[in-house]
């Protein structure tokens, strides 16, 4: 296991950041943790951008889970799930929508913010991103998992 701080003083540094995500080609699940604000969905926005999605990036704070076809490295496409559970009631829903599912897929990447919501359900995770917003408004990233940046 790796960790690894960084310091992300502008936005521009969280697009850095998602390029250096999408070109890992991460799959398995990923875990966000940070408080409301922390800037998890906008990582996950820049990061499917840098790994070749056009069009829209919506926050799955309703919908629980938004799914996206993108080209892997290959050229092959492959499936990311951006999921927010902080709207989560019972982490048995997730049975209910067919969530486990998702990690079957061969070559899948599994994004989860909130996770810690439903962890007692959720298989562990294979990379963790923890997000802390400071005083001076820029982030604290703590990124945890084989293959750290």
């Amino acid at each position: 296991m790796s960790v690894q701080t960084l310091t992300l003083a502008s936005e521009a540094d969280t697009q850095a950041l998602a390029h250096t995500l999408a070109q890992m080609n991460l799959t398995g699940s990923v875990w966000l943790s940070g408080d409301l604000g922390a800037g998890k969905t906008t990582l996950v926005r820049y990061w499917l951008q840098a790994m070749g999605h056009q069009g829209a990036v919506k926050s799955p704070t309703y919908t629980l889970v938004e799914p996206y076809r993108i080209a892997g490295a290959g050229g092959e496409p492959r499936s990311v799930y951006h999921a927010d559970l902080y709207r989560l009631n019972d982490a048995e829903e997730l049975d209910f929508i067919g969530f486990f599912e998702y990690f079957d897929e061969p070559n899948s990447l599994v994004i989860i913010e909130w996770a810690s919501r439903a962890e007692q359900v959720l298989p562990p995770p294979d990379y963790r991103i923890d997000i802390v917003r400071c005083d001076d408004d820029s982030r604290r990233v703590q990124l945890t998992g084989l293959g750290a940046v």
